[in-house]
């Protein structure tokens, strides 16, 4: 795409294409079947620093602007977004989370484990009956002296059953978003169990779990804010990590283009290569301008964030826009595969599986179109 980077960004991107290329895509298929991503590539997300960008130096992250952040996801979602996942929540929702919310200590002891890959990180708001709904969650933290002790349980975690640490979402008050407290929780704690998710549509390699805290106790140092601030974190997390998920869909929309493009001057039907009829002409064109789009909306967002501005309902237009674009993209794709893209054999098939779930993840489509309408006309459509 021919827009103005830095040569730091340039060659940033060129290094998470390169590691990508070749420590992610080679093995992607195997993880899928197997339903397992080796464990090892943590450490290898953390030696070349990706799992501390924009994370400061002073607390053994990598540094880096916003922009950067969303180029390094786009490659990721392109080699595989199990992947992406795993460094969009543990970096994107948790470590800059701390980075923002954290207390001196919270930052000194998380943020340099976290950003070298010695800890994995998950997000614990989602339950299993409240998900757009996250202001109604049922966890309760209860204040015993100088602890917390909390009880309930999350569903859908990514990183669920790796992590070494939960952010996790509980109410310490009365009903409601302002009820809400946000705790950092070890996961070897006494109490704490998880329970891994498998059977998954897509994103299969990735680790999911449920996540069960039964009595947890936790000291007040642990909490991540005030009391009552944490629905606040949640959604100041969500806001960054819709650029990150659709950072990461514009990775795997491109993905599914180059496969495609790549495909179509290969295959050949009717004495001349696919790629010579208008109609799969038509189907490429379409991947690509709207890719681009989408790319240039996500890019919106870093800059805002960079400029110090509001981001949140632009960050909501390139999440709507750029997940939706990647299920359409990878389904194009397996059309101009045809029977071959059915077949895990090609990467377009497990492109569409893993795009699906971008459309529902942090805010489905039609929650963005809930806070886009409520930016444009000032009244809540929630309530």
């Amino acid at each position: 795409m021919d827009l103005a980077l830095t040569g730091e960004q340039q060659a940033l991107w060129d290094l998470a294409r390169d590691f990508i290329d070749r420590e992610v895509v080679p093995h992607s298929r195997e993880w899928d079947r197997r339903e397992a991503v080796d464990r090892d590539i943590v450490g290898k997300l953390g030696a070349v620093g990706f799992l501390g960008m924009t994370i400061p130096e002073e607390y053994g992250g990598s540094g880096g602007d916003n922009l950067s952040y969303c180029l390094m996801m786009e490659e990721l979602g392109r080699g595989d977004s199990a992947i992406r996942g795993i460094v969009s929540v543990s970096l994107g929702l948790v470590g800059k989370s701390i980075d923002k919310w954290g207390t001196e200590e919270q930052k000194r002891h998380w943020l340099p484990r976290i950003s070298s890959g010695e800890s994995l990180a998950c997000f614990g708001l989602t339950e299993p009956d409240t998900g757009s709904d996250a202001g109604n969650l049922s966890t309760k933290a209860v204040r015993e002296g100088d602890d917390y002790v909390i009880t309930g349980s999350k569903m859908f975690i990514t990183n669920g059953t790796w992590a070494d640490v939960a952010l996790v979402f509980a109410r310490t008050g009365g009903p409601g978003a302002k009820g809400v407290s946000a705790f950092l929780v070890p996961t070897d704690a006494p109490g704490f169990e998880h329970r891994e998710i498998k059977g998954k549509l897509g994103l299969r390699g990735q680790s999911t779990g449920e996540l069960i805290l039964d009595g947890v106790r936790v000291p007040a140092s642990a909490r991540l804010g005030d009391e009552g601030v944490g629905f606040k974190i949640a959604m100041t997390a969500l806001d960054k990590g819709r650029m990150s998920v659709a950072a990461g869909c514009v990775g795997l929309a491109k993905g599914a283009l180059e496969a495609s493009v790549k495909y179509a001057l290969e295959r050949t039907q009717f004495g001349k290569p696919i790629a010579g009829y208008q109609l799969v002409q038509e189907m490429l064109a379409d991947m690509a301008v709207n890719t681009d789009a989408a790319r240039l909306l996500v890019w919106r967002v870093a800059d805002l964030i960079e400029r110090g501005l509001p981001f949140g309902t632009a960050a909501s237009m390139a999440k709507l826009y750029a997940s939706e674009n990647a299920v359409t993209a990878a389904n194009l794709a397996i059309q101009v595969f045809g029977g071959y893209g059915y077949l895990d054999e090609y990467p377009v098939a497990k492109y569409l599986r893993d795009a699906r779930v971008m459309t529902l993840y942090e805010g489905t489509t039609q929650i963005q179109k809930l806070l886009i309408g409520r930016a444009l006309t000032g009244i809540n459509a929630f309530v």
